[in-house]
Protein backbone atom coordinates (compact mmCIF):
# COMPACT_ATOMS: atom_id res chain seq x y z
CA UNK A 1 0.00 0.00 0.00
CA UNK A 2 1.01 3.43 -0.69
CA UNK A 3 2.29 5.67 2.04
CA UNK A 4 0.07 7.61 3.33
CA UNK A 5 0.71 11.11 2.68
CA UNK A 6 -2.22 12.32 5.17
CA UNK A 7 -2.19 11.37 8.79
CA UNK A 8 -5.12 11.83 11.63
CA UNK A 9 -4.70 13.20 14.72
CA UNK A 10 -7.70 13.24 17.06
CA UNK A 11 -7.52 15.64 19.58
CA UNK A 12 -10.84 14.52 21.59
CA UNK A 13 -8.79 14.06 24.92
CA UNK A 14 -7.07 17.03 24.97
CA UNK A 15 -9.35 19.91 22.53
CA UNK A 16 -12.80 18.47 23.70
CA UNK A 17 -10.90 18.41 27.14
CA UNK A 18 -11.83 21.79 28.03
CA UNK A 19 -16.02 21.85 27.76
CA UNK A 20 -15.85 19.68 30.85
CA UNK A 21 -12.67 21.11 32.89
CA UNK A 22 -10.41 18.06 31.48
CA UNK A 23 -12.25 15.44 33.53
CA UNK A 24 -13.33 12.58 31.50
CA UNK A 25 -13.11 9.97 33.77
CA UNK A 26 -10.96 6.90 33.69
CA UNK A 27 -12.64 4.73 32.06
CA UNK A 28 -13.88 6.87 29.34
CA UNK A 29 -10.11 8.02 28.59
CA UNK A 30 -9.24 4.48 28.06
CA UNK A 31 -12.47 3.47 26.13
CA UNK A 32 -11.65 6.42 24.01
CA UNK A 33 -7.80 5.70 23.60
CA UNK A 34 -8.55 1.84 23.13
CA UNK A 35 -10.80 2.78 20.40
CA UNK A 36 -8.38 5.03 18.69
CA UNK A 37 -6.17 2.65 18.47
CA UNK A 38 -8.38 -0.19 17.01
CA UNK A 39 -9.12 2.46 14.31
CA UNK A 40 -5.86 2.76 13.42
CA UNK A 41 -5.35 5.75 14.40
CA UNK A 42 -1.88 7.80 13.37
CA UNK A 43 -1.76 10.14 16.03
CA UNK A 44 -3.49 10.14 19.54
CA UNK A 45 -3.29 12.97 21.65
CA UNK A 46 -4.11 11.88 24.94
CA UNK A 47 -4.29 15.62 26.82
CA UNK A 48 -2.00 18.88 28.35
CA UNK A 49 1.23 19.40 29.74
CA UNK A 50 0.80 22.01 32.66
CA UNK A 51 2.39 22.64 35.97
CA UNK A 52 -0.74 21.77 37.79
CA UNK A 53 -4.43 21.22 37.13
CA UNK A 54 -3.91 17.26 37.82
CA UNK A 55 -6.64 15.39 39.20
CA UNK A 56 -8.42 11.60 38.62
CA UNK A 57 -9.48 11.29 35.33
CA UNK A 58 -8.68 14.01 34.10
CA UNK A 59 -6.40 14.72 31.00
CA UNK A 60 -3.53 16.44 32.49
CA UNK A 61 -0.21 15.29 33.41
CA UNK A 62 2.83 16.98 34.98
CA UNK A 63 5.37 14.38 32.29
CA UNK A 64 5.61 11.19 30.99
CA UNK A 65 5.88 9.02 33.89
CA UNK A 66 2.31 10.91 34.68
CA UNK A 67 0.76 10.43 31.67
CA UNK A 68 2.38 6.06 31.08
CA UNK A 69 -0.93 4.53 32.88
CA UNK A 70 -3.21 5.41 29.71
CA UNK A 71 -0.68 4.09 27.15
CA UNK A 72 -1.72 0.77 26.04
CA UNK A 73 1.57 -1.52 25.76
CA UNK A 74 0.50 -2.55 22.39
CA UNK A 75 -0.15 0.63 20.88
CA UNK A 76 -0.44 -0.96 17.31
CA UNK A 77 1.57 1.44 14.93
CA UNK A 78 -0.62 4.98 16.60
CA UNK A 79 1.45 7.31 18.27
CA UNK A 80 0.52 9.50 21.70
CA UNK A 81 0.63 13.04 21.64
CA UNK A 82 0.31 15.73 24.31
CA UNK A 83 0.39 19.56 24.49
CA UNK A 84 2.36 22.11 26.60
CA UNK A 85 0.98 25.37 26.49
CA UNK A 86 4.34 27.68 26.48
CA UNK A 87 3.07 30.00 29.27
CA UNK A 88 1.73 27.00 31.47
CA UNK A 89 4.33 24.49 31.23
CA UNK A 90 7.64 24.54 32.84
CA UNK A 91 10.26 22.30 30.41
CA UNK A 92 12.62 21.53 33.36
CA UNK A 93 9.57 18.91 34.64
CA UNK A 94 9.37 16.69 31.57
CA UNK A 95 11.26 13.53 32.35
CA UNK A 96 13.34 11.59 29.17
CA UNK A 97 11.10 9.71 26.73
CA UNK A 98 11.07 5.75 27.81
CA UNK A 99 8.87 4.72 25.02
CA UNK A 100 6.55 3.52 27.43
CA UNK A 101 4.78 6.82 27.60
CA UNK A 102 3.60 9.74 24.59
CA UNK A 103 5.84 9.99 21.61
CA UNK A 104 5.48 13.45 20.66
CA UNK A 105 5.19 17.12 22.14
CA UNK A 106 3.12 19.63 20.56
CA UNK A 107 4.03 23.21 21.80
CA UNK A 108 1.36 26.13 21.67
CA UNK A 109 2.53 29.55 22.25
CA UNK A 110 1.47 33.24 21.47
CA UNK A 111 2.79 35.65 18.66
CA UNK A 112 4.68 37.08 21.78
CA UNK A 113 6.43 34.38 22.60
CA UNK A 114 7.60 32.84 19.53
CA UNK A 115 11.46 33.82 20.13
CA UNK A 116 11.63 32.57 23.42
CA UNK A 117 9.89 28.53 22.46
CA UNK A 118 12.52 27.57 20.25
CA UNK A 119 14.98 26.35 23.13
CA UNK A 120 11.83 25.12 24.46
CA UNK A 121 11.66 22.88 21.65
CA UNK A 122 14.24 22.08 21.75
CA UNK A 123 14.93 20.71 25.07
CA UNK A 124 11.78 18.25 23.78
CA UNK A 125 14.02 17.06 21.22
CA UNK A 126 16.37 16.66 23.34
CA UNK A 127 14.53 14.21 25.80
CA UNK A 128 13.42 11.60 23.11
CA UNK A 129 10.43 13.46 22.33
CA UNK A 130 9.48 14.40 18.63
CA UNK A 131 7.98 17.82 18.43
CA UNK A 132 5.16 19.52 16.65
CA UNK A 133 5.49 23.31 16.82
CA UNK A 134 1.55 25.21 17.14
CA UNK A 135 1.81 29.09 16.74
CA UNK A 136 -1.23 30.19 17.82
CA UNK A 137 -3.81 32.93 15.48
CA UNK A 138 -1.45 31.80 12.35
CA UNK A 139 -3.65 34.61 10.70
CA UNK A 140 -2.04 36.88 13.44
CA UNK A 141 1.33 37.02 11.46
CA UNK A 142 2.48 38.82 8.89
CA UNK A 143 4.03 37.25 5.91
CA UNK A 144 7.36 38.28 6.95
CA UNK A 145 6.80 37.32 10.22
CA UNK A 146 5.51 34.21 9.33
CA UNK A 147 8.75 33.60 7.52
CA UNK A 148 11.19 34.59 10.31
CA UNK A 149 8.81 31.83 12.66
CA UNK A 150 9.78 29.21 10.29
CA UNK A 151 13.46 30.45 9.88
CA UNK A 152 14.06 29.96 13.35
CA UNK A 153 11.66 26.79 13.26
CA UNK A 154 13.64 24.90 11.08
CA UNK A 155 16.47 25.12 13.01
CA UNK A 156 14.54 22.31 15.23
CA UNK A 157 13.92 20.47 12.76
CA UNK A 158 9.96 19.54 13.91
CA UNK A 159 8.05 16.33 13.09
CA UNK A 160 5.71 19.27 12.20
CA UNK A 161 4.67 22.43 12.02
CA UNK A 162 0.99 23.37 12.09
CA UNK A 163 -1.37 26.36 10.78
CA UNK A 164 -3.68 27.17 13.54
CA UNK A 165 -6.99 28.88 12.43
CA UNK A 166 -7.17 29.39 16.19
CA UNK A 167 -10.64 31.69 15.65
CA UNK A 168 -12.10 29.79 12.68
CA UNK A 169 -11.71 32.77 10.57
CA UNK A 170 -10.23 30.99 7.55
CA UNK A 171 -11.63 30.72 4.30
CA UNK A 172 -9.80 28.38 1.07
CA UNK A 173 -7.63 31.32 -0.06
CA UNK A 174 -6.16 31.96 3.66
CA UNK A 175 -5.95 28.00 4.29
CA UNK A 176 -4.22 28.05 0.25
CA UNK A 177 -1.69 31.03 1.07
CA UNK A 178 -0.60 30.35 4.07
CA UNK A 179 -0.15 26.99 3.00
CA UNK A 180 1.63 27.84 0.20
CA UNK A 181 4.31 29.93 2.53
CA UNK A 182 5.06 27.27 4.69
CA UNK A 183 5.79 24.56 2.32
CA UNK A 184 8.12 27.07 0.40
CA UNK A 185 9.74 28.15 3.71
CA UNK A 186 9.55 24.79 5.82
CA UNK A 187 12.74 22.51 5.74
CA UNK A 188 11.66 19.60 4.00
CA UNK A 189 11.36 16.65 6.21
CA UNK A 190 9.22 18.41 8.43
CA UNK A 191 5.13 17.62 8.27
CA UNK A 192 2.53 20.60 7.72
CA UNK A 193 -0.32 20.49 10.26
CA UNK A 194 -3.86 21.45 9.76
CA UNK A 195 -5.76 22.80 13.20
CA UNK A 196 -9.36 24.15 12.06
CA UNK A 197 -12.36 25.93 14.00
CA UNK A 198 -15.98 25.23 12.93
CA UNK A 199 -17.22 28.66 13.37
CA UNK A 200 -17.46 29.08 9.90
CA UNK A 201 -18.90 25.65 8.85
CA UNK A 202 -16.04 25.69 6.57
CA UNK A 203 -13.51 23.54 9.11
CA UNK A 204 -14.44 19.72 7.17
CA UNK A 205 -14.31 21.32 4.24
CA UNK A 206 -11.00 23.14 4.77
CA UNK A 207 -9.54 20.16 6.24
CA UNK A 208 -10.34 17.97 2.58
CA UNK A 209 -8.66 20.98 0.60
CA UNK A 210 -6.12 20.08 2.83
CA UNK A 211 -5.76 17.17 1.89
CA UNK A 212 -5.91 18.23 -1.72
CA UNK A 213 -3.26 21.21 -1.88
CA UNK A 214 -0.81 19.33 -0.16
CA UNK A 215 -0.98 15.64 -1.91
CA UNK A 216 2.27 15.38 -4.08
CA UNK A 217 3.97 18.69 -2.20
CA UNK A 218 4.33 17.56 1.18
CA UNK A 219 3.42 15.12 4.27
CA UNK A 220 0.64 16.87 6.41
CA UNK A 221 -1.40 15.81 9.89
CA UNK A 222 -4.81 16.99 9.86
CA UNK A 223 -6.12 17.96 13.37
CA UNK A 224 -9.52 16.24 14.56
CA UNK A 225 -12.12 15.24 17.01
CA UNK A 226 -14.92 12.78 17.53
CA UNK A 227 -18.03 14.46 16.52
CA UNK A 228 -16.22 17.82 16.28
CA UNK A 229 -15.78 17.92 20.43
CA UNK A 230 -14.26 21.66 21.23
CA UNK A 231 -15.05 24.66 23.09
CA UNK A 232 -17.44 27.16 21.18
CA UNK A 233 -18.18 25.75 17.25
CA UNK A 234 -15.77 22.41 17.92
CA UNK A 235 -13.11 21.36 15.18
CA UNK A 236 -13.04 19.03 12.00
CA UNK A 237 -14.80 15.90 12.77
CA UNK A 238 -12.64 12.91 13.37
CA UNK A 239 -15.97 10.51 11.77
CA UNK A 240 -16.06 13.07 8.43
CA UNK A 241 -12.30 13.77 7.27
CA UNK A 242 -11.55 9.56 7.89
CA UNK A 243 -14.94 8.98 5.75
CA UNK A 244 -12.86 11.00 2.98
CA UNK A 245 -9.95 9.38 3.44
CA UNK A 246 -11.27 5.72 3.40
CA UNK A 247 -13.77 7.05 0.42
CA UNK A 248 -11.73 8.87 -1.86
CA UNK A 249 -8.08 8.06 -1.14
CA UNK A 250 -8.72 4.23 -0.36
CA UNK A 251 -7.05 5.16 3.72
CA UNK A 252 -7.69 2.00 6.21
CA UNK A 253 -8.88 3.55 9.19
CA UNK A 254 -11.92 1.68 10.61
CA UNK A 255 -14.87 3.86 10.48
CA UNK A 256 -17.21 1.11 12.43
CA UNK A 257 -14.77 1.71 15.68
CA UNK A 258 -15.21 5.50 15.12
CA UNK A 259 -18.78 4.82 14.96
CA UNK A 260 -19.09 2.56 18.26
CA UNK A 261 -16.78 5.01 20.00
CA UNK A 262 -19.09 7.66 19.53
CA UNK A 263 -22.72 5.53 20.51
CA UNK A 264 -20.25 4.44 23.62
CA UNK A 265 -18.50 7.18 24.53
CA UNK A 266 -19.66 10.51 22.38
CA UNK A 267 -23.37 10.42 23.06
CA UNK A 268 -23.18 10.45 26.74
CA UNK A 269 -20.73 13.12 26.76
CA UNK A 270 -23.09 15.36 25.19
CA UNK A 271 -25.29 15.17 27.67
CA UNK A 272 -22.82 16.90 30.49
CA UNK A 273 -21.66 19.88 27.40
CA UNK A 274 -22.47 21.39 24.17
CA UNK A 275 -20.72 22.37 21.49
CA UNK A 276 -20.96 23.14 17.74
CA UNK A 277 -22.01 25.75 14.93
CA UNK A 278 -23.97 28.96 15.85
CA UNK A 279 -24.56 32.77 15.18
CA UNK A 280 -22.61 33.92 17.99
CA UNK A 281 -19.60 31.53 16.83
CA UNK A 282 -20.06 32.49 13.54
CA UNK A 283 -19.74 36.26 14.18
CA UNK A 284 -16.55 35.54 16.68
CA UNK A 285 -15.06 33.69 13.35
CA UNK A 286 -15.98 36.54 11.44
CA UNK A 287 -14.08 39.23 13.43
CA UNK A 288 -10.84 36.68 15.09
CA UNK A 289 -12.26 36.62 18.50
CA UNK A 290 -11.68 34.59 21.27
CA UNK A 291 -14.66 32.07 22.43
CA UNK A 292 -14.53 33.56 25.65
CA UNK A 293 -16.07 37.12 24.68
CA UNK A 294 -19.03 35.78 23.11
CA UNK A 295 -19.57 33.36 26.49
CA UNK A 296 -19.82 36.20 28.22
CA UNK A 297 -22.14 38.50 26.23
CA UNK A 298 -24.21 35.50 24.94
CA UNK A 299 -25.07 35.70 29.50
CA UNK A 300 -26.53 39.14 29.05
CA UNK A 301 -30.40 39.08 28.58
CA UNK A 302 -32.09 39.76 25.72
CA UNK A 303 -28.79 40.24 23.72
CA UNK A 304 -28.95 40.33 20.00
CA UNK A 305 -26.60 38.65 17.93
CA UNK A 306 -25.95 42.11 15.71
CA UNK A 307 -25.47 43.56 19.20
CA UNK A 308 -22.51 41.32 19.91
CA UNK A 309 -20.78 41.73 15.98
CA UNK A 310 -21.12 45.23 16.87
CA UNK A 311 -19.05 45.04 20.44
CA UNK A 312 -16.49 42.91 18.80
CA UNK A 313 -15.85 45.13 16.20
CA UNK A 314 -15.82 48.29 18.25
CA UNK A 315 -13.11 47.05 20.88
CA UNK A 316 -10.54 46.81 18.06
CA UNK A 317 -8.48 43.74 16.72
CA UNK A 318 -6.12 43.03 19.38
CA UNK A 319 -8.30 43.51 22.28
CA UNK A 320 -10.53 40.23 20.67
CA UNK A 321 -8.36 37.98 20.30
CA UNK A 322 -7.63 37.46 24.63
CA UNK A 323 -10.45 38.85 26.67
CA UNK A 324 -11.60 41.61 28.69
CA UNK A 325 -14.42 40.99 30.36
CA UNK A 326 -14.45 44.70 32.50
CA UNK A 327 -14.04 46.29 28.22
CA UNK A 328 -16.76 44.17 27.20
CA UNK A 329 -18.95 44.91 29.95
CA UNK A 330 -18.31 49.19 29.59
CA UNK A 331 -18.47 48.77 25.69
CA UNK A 332 -21.97 46.71 26.00
CA UNK A 333 -23.28 49.45 28.61
CA UNK A 334 -22.28 52.15 26.12
CA UNK A 335 -23.88 50.33 23.27
CA UNK A 336 -27.38 49.54 25.54
CA UNK A 337 -27.15 53.56 25.99
CA UNK A 338 -27.57 54.30 22.63
CA UNK A 339 -30.00 51.81 21.46
CA UNK A 340 -33.59 53.64 21.66
CA UNK A 341 -37.48 53.80 20.21
CA UNK A 342 -37.00 56.21 17.96
CA UNK A 343 -40.38 55.44 15.85
CA UNK A 344 -41.99 58.94 16.65
CA UNK A 345 -38.80 60.52 15.68
CA UNK A 346 -38.57 59.20 12.21
CA UNK A 347 -41.68 59.63 11.58
CA UNK A 348 -41.29 63.77 12.11
CA UNK A 349 -38.59 63.67 9.51
CA UNK A 350 -40.68 61.41 7.62
CA UNK A 351 -42.93 64.58 7.37
CA UNK A 352 -40.08 67.44 6.97
CA UNK A 353 -38.01 65.41 4.59
CA UNK A 354 -39.92 62.83 2.16
CA UNK A 355 -39.86 63.80 -1.01
CA UNK A 356 -37.79 66.79 -0.40
CA UNK A 357 -34.68 67.90 -1.72
CA UNK A 358 -31.68 67.43 0.45
CA UNK A 359 -28.46 69.18 0.25
CA UNK A 360 -25.55 67.97 2.36
CA UNK A 361 -22.52 69.86 3.53
CA UNK A 362 -20.26 67.85 4.65
CA UNK A 363 -16.90 69.73 6.55
CA UNK A 364 -14.84 69.03 4.08
CA UNK A 365 -12.87 71.75 2.44
CA UNK A 366 -14.18 72.28 -1.17
CA UNK A 367 -17.15 73.51 1.14
CA UNK A 368 -15.42 76.38 1.59
CA UNK A 369 -12.96 76.38 -1.47
CA UNK A 370 -16.00 75.68 -3.85
CA UNK A 371 -18.72 77.95 -2.20
CA UNK A 372 -20.06 79.38 -5.24
CA UNK A 373 -21.56 75.76 -6.70
CA UNK A 374 -23.35 75.28 -2.86
CA UNK A 375 -24.55 78.96 -3.43
CA UNK A 376 -26.28 78.76 -7.07
CA UNK A 377 -27.42 75.58 -6.26
CA UNK A 378 -28.95 76.85 -3.15
CA UNK A 379 -30.50 79.61 -5.13
CA UNK A 380 -31.91 77.64 -8.05
CA UNK A 381 -33.29 74.54 -6.34
CA UNK A 382 -34.37 75.80 -2.81
CA UNK A 383 -33.15 72.61 -0.96
CA UNK A 384 -33.54 71.60 2.41
CA UNK A 385 -30.18 71.86 3.92
CA UNK A 386 -28.51 69.58 6.22
CA UNK A 387 -25.06 70.36 7.58
CA UNK A 388 -22.93 67.30 8.89
CA UNK A 389 -21.14 68.36 12.57
CA UNK A 390 -20.45 72.13 12.02
CA UNK A 391 -22.03 75.09 11.30
CA UNK A 392 -21.73 76.73 7.97
CA UNK A 393 -22.01 80.03 6.90
CA UNK A 394 -22.50 79.62 3.06
CA UNK A 395 -26.08 79.33 3.11
CA UNK A 396 -29.32 79.30 5.49
CA UNK A 397 -29.42 75.60 7.50
CA UNK A 398 -32.55 73.81 8.22
CA UNK A 399 -30.69 70.94 10.20
CA UNK A 400 -27.50 70.42 11.85
CA UNK A 401 -26.88 67.01 12.09
CA UNK A 402 -24.35 65.22 14.32
CA UNK A 403 -23.14 61.89 15.25
CA UNK A 404 -19.69 62.63 16.57
CA UNK A 405 -20.10 63.54 20.05
CA UNK A 406 -16.49 66.13 20.08
CA UNK A 407 -18.50 67.82 17.53
CA UNK A 408 -21.53 68.67 18.82
CA UNK A 409 -20.00 69.39 22.18
CA UNK A 410 -17.31 72.24 20.12
CA UNK A 411 -20.55 73.61 18.03
CA UNK A 412 -22.48 74.10 21.38
CA UNK A 413 -20.22 76.97 21.58
CA UNK A 414 -21.07 78.44 18.42
CA UNK A 415 -23.85 81.11 18.80
CA UNK A 416 -26.48 80.04 16.23
CA UNK A 417 -26.12 76.41 18.22
CA UNK A 418 -28.89 77.10 20.36
CA UNK A 419 -31.36 78.32 17.59
CA UNK A 420 -30.78 75.74 14.95
CA UNK A 421 -33.00 72.78 14.65
CA UNK A 422 -30.10 69.63 14.63
CA UNK A 423 -30.53 65.59 14.09
CA UNK A 424 -28.80 63.98 16.68
CA UNK A 425 -27.92 59.92 17.25
CA UNK A 426 -28.60 58.41 20.46
CA UNK A 427 -25.08 57.84 21.09
CA UNK A 428 -24.23 61.46 21.89
CA UNK A 429 -26.89 61.89 24.84
CA UNK A 430 -29.33 60.50 26.31
CA UNK A 431 -31.77 63.10 26.50
CA UNK A 432 -33.25 65.54 23.62
CA UNK A 433 -33.87 69.05 23.76
CA UNK A 434 -36.36 70.44 22.13
CA UNK A 435 -35.00 71.55 19.05
CA UNK A 436 -33.84 68.06 18.52
CA UNK A 437 -34.69 64.99 16.61
CA UNK A 438 -32.91 61.99 18.49
CA UNK A 439 -32.73 58.51 16.01
CA UNK A 440 -31.08 55.42 17.15
CA UNK A 441 -27.37 55.16 17.04
CA UNK A 442 -27.96 51.48 16.36
CA UNK A 443 -30.30 51.73 13.73
CA UNK A 444 -27.72 53.80 11.37
CA UNK A 445 -24.80 51.66 12.39
CA UNK A 446 -23.11 48.66 10.70
CA UNK A 447 -20.12 46.87 11.33
CA UNK A 448 -17.08 45.62 9.11
CA UNK A 449 -15.29 48.38 9.67
CA UNK A 450 -12.83 50.33 11.44
CA UNK A 451 -14.14 53.44 10.95
CA UNK A 452 -17.65 52.45 10.43
CA UNK A 453 -19.15 55.34 12.51
CA UNK A 454 -18.74 57.61 9.51
CA UNK A 455 -21.00 60.93 9.99
CA UNK A 456 -21.40 60.87 6.11
CA UNK A 457 -22.85 57.03 6.04
CA UNK A 458 -24.60 57.33 8.53
CA UNK A 459 -26.88 59.88 7.61
CA UNK A 460 -27.19 58.46 4.45
CA UNK A 461 -28.54 55.53 5.62
CA UNK A 462 -31.20 57.84 7.63
CA UNK A 463 -32.11 59.71 4.58
CA UNK A 464 -33.26 56.32 2.96
CA UNK A 465 -35.03 55.85 5.57
CA UNK A 466 -37.35 59.30 4.94
CA UNK A 467 -36.86 58.66 0.77
CA UNK A 468 -36.28 62.43 -0.17
CA UNK A 469 -36.65 63.21 -3.72
CA UNK A 470 -32.68 63.71 -4.43
CA UNK A 471 -29.53 63.83 -2.13
CA UNK A 472 -27.51 66.61 -3.15
CA UNK A 473 -23.09 66.18 -1.62
CA UNK A 474 -21.21 68.99 -0.70
CA UNK A 475 -18.14 69.09 1.28
CA UNK A 476 -17.20 65.46 1.38
CA UNK A 477 -13.86 65.53 -0.08
CA UNK A 478 -11.65 62.61 2.00
CA UNK A 479 -8.81 62.70 3.29
CA UNK A 480 -5.31 64.22 1.54
CA UNK A 481 -2.25 64.29 3.46
CA UNK A 482 -0.67 66.95 2.27
CA UNK A 483 -3.48 69.28 2.30
CA UNK A 484 -5.86 71.09 4.51
CA UNK A 485 -8.88 68.41 5.16
CA UNK A 486 -11.62 70.59 6.58
CA UNK A 487 -13.90 73.50 6.05
CA UNK A 488 -12.78 75.30 10.03
CA UNK A 489 -9.38 74.91 11.01
CA UNK A 490 -10.34 73.54 14.47
CA UNK A 491 -11.42 70.69 12.99
CA UNK A 492 -8.25 68.92 12.08
CA UNK A 493 -7.38 65.59 13.32
CA UNK A 494 -3.85 64.85 13.93
CA UNK A 495 -4.19 61.08 13.77
CA UNK A 496 -5.19 61.41 10.35
CA UNK A 497 -1.44 61.45 9.30
CA UNK A 498 -0.42 58.22 7.21
CA UNK A 499 -3.61 56.52 8.03
CA UNK A 500 -5.43 58.98 5.29
CA UNK A 501 -5.39 56.28 2.85
CA UNK A 502 -6.75 53.22 5.20
CA UNK A 503 -10.25 56.06 5.97
CA UNK A 504 -10.54 56.68 2.34
CA UNK A 505 -10.51 53.12 1.17
CA UNK A 506 -12.62 52.27 4.31
CA UNK A 507 -15.26 55.04 3.17
CA UNK A 508 -15.33 54.03 -0.12
CA UNK A 509 -16.01 50.38 0.90
CA UNK A 510 -18.69 51.56 3.12
CA UNK A 511 -20.35 53.75 0.33
CA UNK A 512 -20.10 50.36 -2.10
CA UNK A 513 -21.84 48.36 0.53
CA UNK A 514 -24.57 51.50 1.11
CA UNK A 515 -24.76 51.49 -2.26
CA UNK A 516 -25.27 47.88 -3.22
CA UNK A 517 -27.56 47.53 -0.09
CA UNK A 518 -30.30 50.53 -0.62
CA UNK A 519 -33.70 49.55 -1.20
CA UNK A 520 -34.10 53.27 -2.79
CA UNK A 521 -33.58 54.85 -5.98
CA UNK A 522 -33.27 58.54 -5.18
CA UNK A 523 -30.84 60.29 -6.99
CA UNK A 524 -27.78 61.13 -5.38
CA UNK A 525 -26.15 63.99 -6.87
CA UNK A 526 -22.46 65.63 -6.11
CA UNK A 527 -22.20 69.92 -5.83
CA UNK A 528 -18.36 70.13 -5.31
CA UNK A 529 -15.53 67.73 -5.91
CA UNK A 530 -15.07 64.60 -4.31
CA UNK A 531 -12.88 61.42 -4.34
CA UNK A 532 -15.67 59.19 -3.66
CA UNK A 533 -17.85 60.74 -6.76
CA UNK A 534 -16.54 57.55 -9.31
CA UNK A 535 -17.84 54.88 -6.88
CA UNK A 536 -21.53 56.81 -7.59
CA UNK A 537 -20.62 57.14 -11.19
CA UNK A 538 -19.21 53.13 -11.63
CA UNK A 539 -22.59 51.94 -9.73
CA UNK A 540 -24.74 54.05 -12.03
CA UNK A 541 -25.85 56.37 -9.58
CA UNK A 542 -25.46 59.45 -11.57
Amino acid sequence: MEMKHTKILDCTLRDGAYLIDKQFGDNIIRGIINGLVTSRMDFIEMGFLQDDGFGEGKTVYLNGKDAEKYVPQDKRGSLFTVLADYSRYSIDNLDNNTGKTFDAVRACFFKHERFDVIDFCKTIKQKGYMVFVQPVDILGYSDAELIDLIEDVNTIEPECFSIVDTFGSMYSDDLSRVFSLVDHNLIKTSKIGFHSHNNMQMSSALSQDFVRMSYGKRNVVIDSTLCGMGRGAGNTPTELIVQYLVSKMGYNYDMDVLLDIIDTYMNNIRTRCSWGYNTPYFIAGCYGSHINNVNYLRNKNSIRSKDIRFILNKIGESKRKRYDYDLLEQTYLDYLKSDISDASAVEKLWNELHNKNILIIAPGKNAVVQAENIKEFYRREKPVVVAVNYIPDIVKVDYLYFSNAKRYNICQTNREFDSSRRIITSNIKQIADKREVMISFARLIKCGWENMENSMILLLRLLDIVDPAGIFIAGFDGYDIQKVNYAVSDMELSDVGENYAFINEEISDMLIDYLRCRDRNTPIKFITESRFEHIFEETNML
